[in-house]
């Protein structure tokens, strides 16, 4: 008898851990699906990475606004598990796919920001010891001025002008800290030697680096490229642009990853500009075209849901300046990532990338990832310790960034 009601508690808990399983397993599906998805005209929803779902019939969106003259093409449908157990009901929005043309060439960004970034700091050796106006303050690395002495400060020299002129009285300040301002007062101290008025300050208003144009948009004159953002590659803050441009490069050389240390291309900058750069993203850099776009193919933007666990290409320069395709696999796809530089995993499965350059190196940001016939993304990091993987971010992010970004 004592055996039997333990078997019975037993099964009870079995049944009971494999009804939380599923349960959990349901909310987890469900909060992998966004809560609207686009669709080319007369399209029907699929979820390419998740193709055990199935969408039921769609219902009539909300009613279109009093006196609209466009028709309202938003749709209800209820994703099921196998096409049985609902999971969630989600919008679906018809709108044109768009075409691109695709590049994978090498560029050169330059870019000035818009304020002093605080790089480093210098001790100064004054009458009175060691001092250090810009600690105390109360600047960090990465902080970027704005203004000193109620001054715009948009350069080095600026800022340096301004520290001169104030001979040692004290100085406003207004900062940009993790994008919120913030104010201070900093007193310049004379140097014991020379007498020169300093702030203890190091700082940068420029960057320059190689990354991959990812797409050119010829009807609307725009381009999109890197899948990240410029950053000071002292600080890792993100530089505030105020203006910028985008060249071609030539690639020279090709410095090979290894596990824990990644790879780089090395180039030249060479002739005129391409475009003028409107926005550094996170998702990317973002601009309009100023000169000859460089030749690519074109190809229709995959909407998110289109892109598959699979097979894959990518398009990458590891020499001069024509891009060439090597394969690689999509492992994983978030629709719904926090950080839409991680929405795509990658594994290089291409032997030539793998010997010519280890995998994904710096570089190669930007570098446009096709799958059927389709841009799908743009690859936007690599793994520190395998470097036969990265990250990517869905091209059609990228599209909308850079329809914004030309206003």
């Amino acid at each position: 008898m004592r055996k039997k009601r333990t078997l019975r508690r037993a099964a009870a808990l079995a049944a009971l851990l494999l009804a939380g399983g599923l349960a959990a397993g349901w909310f987890r599906l469900r909060a992998a699906l966004p809560d609207t998805f686009t669709l080319a005209p007369g399209q029907a929803l699929t979820v390419g990475s998740l193709p055990f779902l199935q969408a039921g019939a769609p219902s009539a969106g909300p009613a279109a606004a009093a006196g609209s003259v466009q028709a309202d093409t938003s749709r209800n449908q209820t994703l099921r598990l196998f096409g049985v157990v609902p999971v969630k009901t989600v919008r679906t929005v018809e709108t044109p796919r768009r075409t691109v043309t695709v590049s994978g060439a090498p560029f050169g960004v330059k870019m000035f920001s818009d304020g002093a970034l605080v790089v480093a700091f210098s001790d100064q050796y004054t009458a009175f010891g060691t001092e250090n106006p810009a600690k105390e303050a109360g600047l960090r690395l990465g902080d970027l001025i704005v203004s000193a002495g109620g001054q715009p400060v948009r350069s080095n020299a600026e800022l340096s002008a301004v520290v001169t002129a104030a001979a040692g009285q004290p100085l406003p300040l207004t900062y940009l800290r993790d994008g919120v301002q913030h104010t201070t007062t900093l007193t310049p101290v004379a140097d014991r030697d020379t007498g020169a008025w300093r702030a203890g300050v190091w700082v940068r208003d420029s960057s320059a680096g190689i990354g991959t144009l990812t797409f050119t948009d010829p009807a609307r004159g725009t381009f999109a490229g890197l899948g990240h953002a410029v950053s000071d590659s002292d600080t890792g803050a993100e530089l505030t642009l105020l203006s910028g441009e985008i060249v071609p490069v030539s690639i020279l050389a090709v410095q090979k990853g290894t596990a824990g240390v990644p790879g780089e291309l090395k180039g030249e900058f060479s002739g005129v500009a391409l475009g003028a750069v409107r926005a550094n993203d996170t998702t990317g850099v973002y601009g309009t075209l100023t000169g000859a776009a460089p030749g690519g193919e074109a190809m229709p933007v995959a909407n998110c849901q289109e892109v598959e666990v699979g097979e894959a290409e990518i398009l990458a320069t590891l020499s001069g300046t024509t891009p060439r395709r090597y394969q690689v696999r999509i492992e994983r796809v978030n629709l719904t990532a926090a950080d839409p530089n991680r929405n795509l995993l990658l594994r290089v499965t291409d032997e030539r990338l793998l010997a010519e350059a280890g995998g994904i190196v710096q570089g190669m940001s930007g570098s446009p990832i096709l799958q059927n016939g389709r841009l799908v993304g743009a690859v936007t990091h690599v793994l520190i310790n395998d470097p036969g993987c990265g990250y990517g971010i869905f091209a059609a992010t990228m599209m909308e960034k850079a329809d914004a970004a030309a206003g």
